[in-house]
């Protein structure tokens, strides 16, 4: 993906299939290779989590757009103070979570001093660390103050962490993810598959899809088969590997190759035997 582009866009680029049928379909079965541990993003820093609910379940005040400019969500729009410190935004009105709680400014304010505290368990802390006040003005205008100015404050804002939860709700989000976007968790078969289906009480423009399936293909020697038959329509972060000629040479499908942000460390733990004695590790 680039950026935190909804893998509901991203993945039909990654890998689609092309033909005519495919166009006319309004349900879509995704390969994903790894199954996130928990569906709320603000409490965990596995990529997969964003990738199933970002933009897709949750939003932001603000999201990336495709060549990396801020562009409004939740906050229709903002202003900056002249000393670049405090972020007045203006939110959407008729905004409604999946549970049909009304969103407003108070939900803002919760999220944000939520993910700030000194326990959060949010996994980009250091998004929120220049806050100092968060106060809901009227229920569709919100304020920020900052300790500096910062001038990736809106670009963080756009970011998976700083999705906007509801209180009501948000001690649930892990399993019952209950976010303000277009398409609402209906299952989660562990270990095989998770589907979203359509708000159809979505703020914004209604997603052209009815149902959308991420099914867990961990097994690369899996995951070529299952989208060559057609029960996997499009694979974002396709392990192909040996299989990349085949797909490439079959026009059924379409590839793009971009690129990733993704990390892989491998580390010890000093503590366990024997890497505890220096020698073992040198």
């Amino acid at each position: 993906m680039r950026l935190w582009k909804t893998i509901l866009a991203a993945a039909t680029l990654s890998l689609a299939a092309a033909t005519s049928a495919f166009a006319t379909r309004t349900d879509l079965t995704l390969g994903i290779v790894l199954e996130p541990p928990h569906l709320d993003p603000t409490a965990g820093a596995a990529a997969a989590i964003g990738e199933v609910t970002y933009a897709n379940v949750f939003e932001g005040l603000t999201r990336i757009d495709d060549n990396g400019q801020v562009q409004p969500a939740l906050a229709e729009s903002w202003a900056v103070s002249d000393d670049g410190k405090a972020y007045t935004f203006k939110l959407h009105s008729g905004v409604k979570f999946h549970d049909g709680s009304a969103f407003s400014a108070d939900d803002v304010k919760f999220s944000l001093d939520r993910a700030r505290t000194k326990d959060s368990l949010n996994p980009q802390k250091q998004l929120f660390a220049h806050i100092t006040d968060v106060t809901a003005v009227d229920p569709t205008t919100v304020k920020v103050t900052l300790d500096g100015p910062q001038g990736s404050f809106l670009y963080d804002m756009g970011q998976v962490a700083a999705v906007i939860v509801a209180k009501g709700s948000a001690d649930g989000n892990k399993d019952k993810p209950i976010g303000t976007g277009p398409f609402k968790l209906d299952h989660w078969a562990k270990g095989s598959e998770i589907t979203l289906v359509k708000n159809p009480d979505y703020w914004g423009t209604a997603a052209a899809l009815d149902k959308a399936t991420f099914r867990i293909v961990p097994d690369a020697a899996a995951a070529v088969p299952a989208l060559l038959s057609g029960d996997i329509q499009a694979f974002a972060n396709m392990p192909a590997q040996d299989a990349l000629g085949q797909i490439q040479s079959d026009p059924r499908f379409s590839m793009v190759i971009g690129s990733t942000e993704g990390e892989t460390i491998l580390s010890i733990n000093n503590k366990k035997p024997p890497f505890d004695k220096l020698a073992v590790r040198q």
